[in-house]
């Protein structure tokens, strides 16, 4: 039988975190970030979406990247900065569309629920296109 999993009131104040069991997202480009699997690509169903939860200590930041299908994006703590200069608070629901390019980072810290319908692919950003907040490229 399917598993159903619930994690109740991911919205309410103080957020309990500590009992999921946190991963260091190590990937070029990644500092800080931790993630938790909700569900990955099978191979075997040939099924390509991935949700997961993601937490970004103050000042850690994803890679620049480019969506190859939909991700959504629904902050549950702190706030989330994109590198076009937009944050987003707990509560807002942020979607991509294919083809979106961008670099996610956390002056503050957040927690995030990512839900992505193709994978992400690592990508150098082009002219004019800033990195993260400050227009900084990628060092790292």
């Amino acid at each position: 039988m399917p598993e159903v999993t619930v994690m109740r009131d991911v919205l309410r104040s103080g957020f309990l975190q500590d009992d999921l069991a946190w991963v260091p997202w190590v990937e070029p480009g990644r500092v800080g970030v931790e993630h938790v699997v909700l569900w990955a690509p099978d191979s075997g169903t040939g099924e390509d979406s991935t949700a997961l939860l993601l937490r970004f200590p103050a000042g850690a930041h994803g890679d620049f990247h480019e969506h190859l299908g939909h991700e959504l994006m629904l902050v549950l703590d702190g706030v989330l900065d994109h590198s076009d200069g937009r944050s987003f608070r707990r509560g807002d629901l942020v979607v991509e569309e294919p083809g979106t390019r961008h670099q996610m980072s956390s002056a503050l810290g957040c927690t995030v629920l990512a839900v992505r319908a193709r994978p992400a692919a690592a990508r150098v950003p082009g002219p004019g296109e800033p990195a993260d907040r400050t227009g900084r490229q990628p060092t790292d």
